[in-house]
């Protein structure tokens, strides 16, 4: 395997953005009608946008002068209105919390059809993209692990109906055999990977003590599908940084959160063995087992004050936290790294190699998650 330069294109929201025609929104009525009743205005067509995602969405300015994002979620009926109830009941807790959460302002909601319409921040970066373009430095990590621990910190008051169940994944159940209509939908990456964690009984093992230690823990409010996607970084404001996309919120180990941000730049790590990024030159050389070790340690190294400062802007805000939080949380970092196998390979007809070597970091992680906490950089929660 050669080394290659990252070639990864620098994008913003509106480069990855398709354009939709005005039959786009003739065909979709439900969303001017909620523009019309929060008296927003009807969208200028030709500043409409639809961002790529899981969910249909517009985002554009309206003709009285407002910049208004909709998101329609999309899906199995009854999927769908789990998600938009989660994604209701954040924004009662937001509200009661007097703007202290970040993330973006909700205008108004349309049960019957999923949709959402919130404040759009045109100008407004994902995380992903300053991640690639390595702006997303210790700085926007640490206000990452204020919003977090503000998130983690707050109150729920009597009668605030969180959702308490527990996400899917992980979860035993896969290990025994995929249900049909998953195993109908996956690619034959995703059932190779499925068979990777089926065949090992130690990981399920350390799957079934971390669902265990995450029993006994105490339960915040908690976002459970966090990514650097989710962030939204607005380069010209003060608060610039928002999280966005809260269908899976509900009260939950709090450990979710902050090992799926330190998992996110694990995974980083990995993917760059096989890239310059971060060298002080670029060498074209044979990586051999030996050197992958090195060069992962390497690229770790680089990326770990970002999980120090998340740590830190974490404690600010919530300086109060269980023992456990950072075993637990270098566990849920450990299965980020099979999640995101999972979510890979379901676009690939086959498994690549950088992905096995990050599934058995992962691995490695959740078997000895207690040797992974200063690895990480989590030990400012201890």
């Amino acid at each position: 395997m050669k080394l290659r330069h990252d070639t990864l294109p620098v994008q913003s929201d509106h480069d990855n953005a398709v354009r939709f025609q005005a039959i786009d929104l003739d065909r979709a009525p439900e969303v001017e009608a909620l523009l019309h009743r929060l008296d927003l205005g009807r969208f200028d067509r030709e500043t409409v946008t639809g961002p790529v995602g899981r969910n249909d969405a517009w985002a554009g300015h309206t003709d009285a002068g407002h910049a208004v994002f909709v998101k329609r979620l999309v899906g199995a009926r009854d999927d769908v209105r789990a998600r938009l109830r989660r994604a209701l009941s954040y924004e009662r807790l937001a509200a009661a919390s007097g703007g202290v959460l970040c993330s973006p302002r909700l205008l108004g909601a349309d049960p019957e059809n999923a949709l959402l319409a919130f404040d759009y921040q045109a100008g407004a970066r994902i995380g992903r993209d300053l991640v690639v373009a390595e702006r997303f430095g210790p700085e926007l990590s640490r206000s990452a692990g204020r919003a977090l621990g503000l998130l983690h910190s707050a109150p729920v008051e009597s009668g605030h109906d969180l959702d308490r169940s527990v996400p899917h994944l992980p979860s035993l159940r896969p290990f025994e055999g995929l249900p049909p209509a998953m195993f109908d939908a996956s690619s034959s990456a995703a059932l190779e990977a499925w068979r990777l964690l089926q065949n090992d009984p130690r990981l399920r093992d350390a799957v079934a003590a971390l669902l265990h230690a995450e029993e006994l823990a105490p339960r915040t409010p908690a976002h459970c599908d966090l990514r650097v996607d989710q962030f939204l970084i607005d380069e010209g404001s003060r608060d610039r940084l928002s999280v966005t996309d809260w269908e899976e919120f509900r009260l939950a180990d709090p450990a979710r959160d902050v090992g799926a941000f330190a998992g996110e730049w694990l995974h980083r790590s990995i993917l760059d063995i096989v890239t310059s990024r971060g060298d002080a030159e670029f060498v074209d050389v044979t990586l051999t087992r030996e050197r992958v070790l090195s060069r992962g340690v390497e690229k770790l190294t680089r990326l770990r004050p970002n999980i120090e400062a998340f740590c830190a802007g974490y404690r600010q805000a919530r300086p109060e936290t269980d023992p456990g939080l950072a075993e637990r949380a270098a566990g849920f970092a450990g299965w980020h790294m099979l999640d995101r196998l999972i979510a890979g390979a379901s676009q690939r007809p086959r498994l690549l190699p950088v992905e096995r070597a990050a599934a058995g970091v992962g691995r490695t992680a959740l078997l000895d998650p207690a040797q992974f906490i200063t690895v990480l950089g989590l030990g400012g929660l201890r």
